[in-house]
């Protein structure tokens, strides 16, 4: 079984490093345990992936996803993006910071932070280049701003880690609010001291009337209103996190056919096409991840690095620096969604052991693996906003590392202050 195992690992790192689909990766190595052992036919595999996305909170991810890509041709950004202006006009550089808010308010929208990153690179560099700030910087915040996406609700990543960890997605949703919000202060703090540093923006600008802030609030008031209403009908028992997806789809419809009456049923039809192909990639990753799960779970690898673990470090405290580095190094090579996938069923023996409470934990961890995809050799962000921008992968890189630093102590904080996952959802339930 041992020197099965191995060559399983070792065909799914030269299928990683021949750039195979991650999914197909997973799918082929795992097939292949199967030709070493006598117990198991390879139709165990099939129904290992069928029985992974056979599943109601699944349904959670497709709704959401669909609500994303609707809110997209709704007017929705164009709202947001006036209401996000509005909030930081007086402030040093002002289009930065409104990159960094927007990013949190489309939090609570997308679901997504490579379409968040997408958008805001389209919308937000070009602008941000007219106002004096290099493309390489513009680029690099717009990705790491993007990092909120993932633990705002109804962030995608915390609804697969509540799925394949069996945590509460509607506590998920709760406890990555307050983390949230302390990145954007964190990000915004630092844009401040850089638009100082840079004299980028730092002039004195007309003060803001009451009536113009209410006027783009109430543009923007039934855009926020839908992580509100997520939130709220889920604490409430009003609906379950999975039934949220299906009501802000109808939400997104409403607002663009009805109220802002900016959609029309071509873009409809786009929506609901463009919903199908991302889906399906992210549906046929949790299938081959949970075959290959199962496998890590049949040679009790869980069960043995738990054991290790517990044997070599009796403190929560280092358990979360060891995590942190190996999420860390791990984000760099492998996509955020397939980790979620794969680590889960392997960390939640360890933070049992430890006690440590898992809706802390999910935080922590979807933060740690999305630091990688602004690093290289894999970096989805990176690349996704390179492209889009036109900016050199070195030029990023360079600009990254602050950001990076910032995001490694954000990890820090939520992993040693529990509070600031735990408050809401200890408050709320």
């Amino acid at each position: 079984m041992r020197m099965s195992l191995t060559v399983v690992l070792s065909v799914l790192l030269i299928l990683f490093l021949l750039n195979v689909p991650i999914s197909f990766a997973l799918i082929i190595s795992t097939a292949i345990y199967f030709l070493f052992t006598d117990s198991y036919s390879v139709t165990v595999l099939i129904q290992r992936m069928v029985n992974g996305i056979e599943s109601v909170p699944l349904l959670a991810i497709i709704f959401f996803i669909t609500a994303g890509i609707l809110m997209n041709y709704t007017g929705i950004t164009s709202r947001l993006l006036g209401f996000a202006k509005v909030i930081t006009h007086p402030l040093p550089g002002s289009l930065a910071q409104v990159n960094v808010v927007l990013s949190t308010l489309m939090g609570g929208i997308s679901g997504s932070n490579i379409a968040d990153a997408a958008m805001q690179s389209k919308i937000l560099v070009p602008e941000m280049e007219k106002q004096g700030y290099s493309r390489s910087f513009s680029s690099t915040l717009t990705a790491a701003t993007s990092l909120i996406t993932p633990i705002i609700p109804p962030g995608i990543a915390l609804i697969m880690y509540g799925y394949v960890g069996n945590v509460s997605i509607g506590k998920l949703f709760l406890a990555g609010i307050l983390p949230g919000i302390v990145l954007c202060l964190i990000f915004m703090i630092y844009v401040h001291f850089y638009a100082k540093k840079h004299n980028l923006e730092t002039d004195k600008k007309e003060k803001v009337t009451t009536k113009y802030f209410f006027f783009t609030l109430k543009d923007a008031i039934l855009a926020l209103l839908l992580p509100v209403i997520i939130i709220g009908g889920i604490r409430f028992g009003i609906f379950s996190a999975t039934e949220s997806g299906a009501i802000a789809v109808f939400y997104a419809l409403f607002l663009g056919l009805v109220i802002y009456r900016e959609m029309k049923m071509k873009q409809v039809v786009s929506a609901l096409v463009e919903t199908v192909h991302t889906a399906a990639s992210i549906l046929i990753i949790i299938a081959a991840g949970s075959a290959f799960a199962w496998v890590l779970t049949l040679e009790q690898i869980p069960q043995k690095m738990t054991a290790l673990m517990v044997n070599y470090i009796s403190s929560p405290v280092i358990f979360f620096l060891v995590v942190l580095v190996f999420l860390l190094l791990i984000g760099m090579f492998v996509e955020g969604n397939v980790a979620i996938i794969i680590l889960t069923p392997l960390f939640m023996p360890m933070i049992q052991q430890y006690g440590i409470d898992p809706v802390h934990f999910g935080i922590f961890f979807i933060i740690c693996i999305s630091i990688g995809t602004l690093t290289p050799p894999l970096g989805t962000i990176m690349f996704t906003t390179c492209s889009v921008t036109g900016t050199k992968i070195e030029d990023f890189i360079k600009h990254s590392i602050p950001f990076l630093f910032i995001l490694i102590i954000a990890a820090l904080l939520i992993a040693f202050i529990p509070s600031i996952s735990l408050w809401l959802p200890t408050v709320l339930s």
